[in-house]
């Protein structure tokens, strides 16, 4: 052991354990360990963005890209708040990263010193923080920051992946004591992943259900992502022909423009998704939840039919196992070790043929025409303001087959829900659970340094990137060559269309006017950008759509393209969503089913 700063002690801590970047910001409750973390620069690089919230969304979007954490950095009070919004999208969708969170000094608690929380606790900050985190620790010493650290590491990443708190107080920065630098994590050396699986038991009776089954689906989410099981998922869903579909964070286990993929479910996911949900007799559900969008609020006969169809339930969180279905079987097990051992066994099974799902296959699609032929048509279509699909079609024509895509929450998510057809796994990045605006605004940078060789587009709403357009100072600082594409169509989109669709078009507080006029308003992005030493482009009209995202990959720099959207189309609803107790809406194309 050696006397070390407690700072210094974090510092080595985040080398040792291979961490690349801390994102975040100083004050005056961190500059002690900003000042460990000058003496490892060259080890470990501090990204400072403009706001907290986004030094969270980068440091998420990063563990979705490489599946390994890194740590953000905050002061007192303000700072750390900041926090909450991030650290909320992270846990909800099953994203980790290490918050260290800047306290008073512990000689100060309780006497009201400059931003500490005190109503209900000294150092009250942690309160704070307990909800959106997978654990908080408040180590008040240097000699108890070893096991924090220890056990910080340990809790992000094993089971169903979160993000920690460490609250730190001024002090323990500054302190020196004789301590050891923690023993490294013992998730993730050498390669080694704790992926548990399924028992003999509940693995035989998982091949009886599939045995009785002639009109099998897949369901994946995120717990298929972060088990990074797509070539098993792909081979299983090719070698029995079995449909695939996909949450928005599932997207890419299986490639978008595959045969057997549906797409995703819900009101405004894609027609073969929902009508094989309605029909399906046994659903094979592997690291996703049935949360209200993908489960048209879990309305019968809209886009599942429990418990008439059978569910085997997959899930690493035992918590999610029967949290809105009853399964049929739950199984407690990381899903590309599931799939595997489901591979290794159903050759056992000559029952089990992919000739036996053939008639369901041709069902299915029959159904993938008849939605084909539905939406095609205005992928072409040449107006001003852009039609929607247009957007989506072109961006899919010419965006590189390597690109990551981060997907803000607004309108234009919906869009891409229903049409988007994702490539390569981990390239696809939602705010999904929490679907706060900012985290593709934001996040898009922490997915760049994730991967600096591949190109990183955002796409956004005009409201989204309002609410942080300081992205573009960062950006330029470090040298990040992103590409925003700002989804304009001059108001909240998505919350406009629910007042259409549920309020009879009574429209207040919903799309952006300047002044008595009723003229419709927007500052101009282009110049904006431009102003922050970025590229910018305005993209009023169809053809010169393409042009501009051509010239901003090539660019390699920051750039934004702010596209004219029209307002007035909306997504065809395939499902259907509720809330309650306002009535809900049947589908647009299509219509419930139940057995």
């Amino acid at each position: 052991m050696a006397k070390m700063k407690g700072g210094q002690l974090i510092a080595e801590t985040l080398v040792q354990e291979g961490v690349p970047y801390v994102f975040g910001i100083c004050g005056h409750g961190n500059v002690g360990i900003l000042d460990a973390l000058y003496d490892v620069r060259d080890r470990l690089r501090l990204v400072s963005p403009r706001h907290e919230q986004c030094a969270g969304h980068m440091a998420d979007a990063y563990f979705r890209v490489r599946h390994r954490p890194v740590a953000t950095l905050t002061s007192t009070g303000p700072g750390s708040a900041n926090m909450v919004m991030s650290l909320a999208t992270a846990l909800s969708d099953s994203s980790a990263f290490m918050a260290i969170t800047s306290n008073v000094p512990t000689s100060q608690h309780n006497r009201a010193p400059f931003q500490e929380l005190y109503k209900h606790n000294q150092a009250d900050f942690a309160q704070v923080m307990r909800p959106v985190v997978k654990r908080a620790f408040q180590p008040t010493r240097v000699e108890m920051l070893p096991l924090a650290l220890r056990q910080g590491f340990d809790t992000m990443v094993t089971g169903r992946p979160g993000p920690v708190n460490l609250d730190i107080p001024y002090d323990v920065y500054q302190e020196e004591a004789d301590v050891a630098l923690p023993a490294r994590s013992h998730v993730g050396q050498m390669g080694s992943r704790h992926r548990p699986g399924a028992s003999d038991d509940d693995l035989a009776a998982a091949l009886d259900l599939l045995a009785a089954a002639r009109q099998p689906v897949l369901f994946i989410g995120h717990g298929a992502t972060l088990s990074e099981a797509g070539p098993e998922i792909t081979e299983l869903a090719e070698r029995w022909g079995i449909p695939v579909i996909t949450s928005p964070n599932g997207m890419g286990c299986i490639r978008g423009d595959h045969p057997l993929a549906l797409g995703f479910i819900g009101r405004n996911g894609a027609y073969p998704a929902n009508q094989a949900g309605r029909f399906a007799d046994l659903v094979i559900t592997l690291g996703t939840r049935f949360d209200d969008r993908s489960s048209s609020s879990w309305h019968p006969g809209y886009s599942w039919n429990f418990p008439a169809t059978k569910l085997l339930h997959v899930d690493i969180d035992p918590q999610e196992l029967g949290r809105n279905y009853p399964p049929t079987l739950g199984v407690i097990a990381d899903v590309k070790t599931f799939v595997r051992q489901l591979l290794n066994a159903l050759p056992s099974r000559p029952g089990i043929t992919a000739a036996g799902f053939a008639a369901w296959g041709e069902r299915v699609r029959g159904w993938q025409a008849e939605w084909e032929a539905f939406v095609r048509p205005h992928f072409g279509d040449s107006t001003s303001p852009l039609r929607p699909e247009f957007v989506v079609g072109t961006l899919q024509k010419l965006l590189p087959e390597d690109v990551i895509l981060a997907l803000d929450s607004g309108v234009h998510h919906n869009w891409f829900m229903q049409f988007w057809q994702a490539r390569r796994p981990q390239s696809m990045l939602n705010s999904w659970g929490y679907s706060s605006m900012g985290f593709g605004v934001c996040g898009v940078m922490g997915a760049q340094l994730a991967a600096p060789e591949r190109p990183c587009v955002a796409v956004v709403g005009d409201g989204g990137f309002t609410m942080a357009p300081y992205v573009l100072c960062t950006a330029v600082e470090y040298q990040l060559p992103v590409v925003w594409i700002v989804w304009n169509n001059f108001a909240w989109g998505a919350i406009r269309d629910l007042q259409y669709g549920l309020f009879d078009g009574r429209e207040i507080g919903t799309a952006f006017y300047k002044g008595a006029s009723g003229e419709r308003y927007n500052p101009d992005f282009a110049a904006w950008a431009r102003a922050c030493g970025a590229e910018g482009f305005t993209v009023t009209r169809p053809q010169d759509l393409g042009p501009a995202v051509e010239r901003a990959l090539k660019l390699r720099r920051p750039c934004v393209i702010d596209v004219h959207v029209d307002a007035d189309v909306r997504p065809p609803s395939t499902g259907t969503w509720q809330l309650p107790p306002i009535p809900y809406k049947e589908p647009v194309f299509g219509k419930p089913h139940r057995p």
